[in-house]
């Protein structure tokens, strides 16, 4: 008989908000790709950043992107899912989903707002 696995642990769950597609029209699709427009990794990146920052309470300063793949396509007009999750290092994992189909994953570390700065070198 086999044991069943331990019930995920809630803080480890991944809150998710949905991001809106990318219409065919965008500059972005001008040339990838002519006849079959599929969205950028660069503007997957940006999204996720972007949302990221305001959900996990990030400054505006730099981050540091640990891994980021890219795993599917992402069609122009298809809605994403973005779900993230503080990591206990402080850092933050996503997976961006378009519909059940996981189209990208990645971790993070950037600083928090209300975090202390390193004093600067002279």
């Amino acid at each position: 008989m086999r044991a069943e696995p331990p019930a995920p642990d809630p803080a480890q769950r991944l809150a998710g908000v949905e991001l809106p597609g990318y219409a065919p029209g965008h500059p972005a699709f001008a040339g990838h790709f002519p006849g079959r427009p599929i969205v950028p990794g660069v503007l997957l990146l940006d999204a996720a950043l972007h949302h990221l920052g305001a959900a996990q309470d990030f400054s505006a300063g730099p981050c540091r992107i640990g891994t980021v793949k890219f795993l599917s396509v992402v069609q122009a007009g298809e809605n994403l899912l973005l779900q993230h999750a503080a990591t206990p290092d402080g850092g933050t994992r996503f997976d961006l989903l378009a519909g059940t189909r996981k189209v990208a994953s990645g971790s993070l570390q950037g600083t928090r707002a209300g975090a202390a700065k390193a004093p600067a070198e002279p």
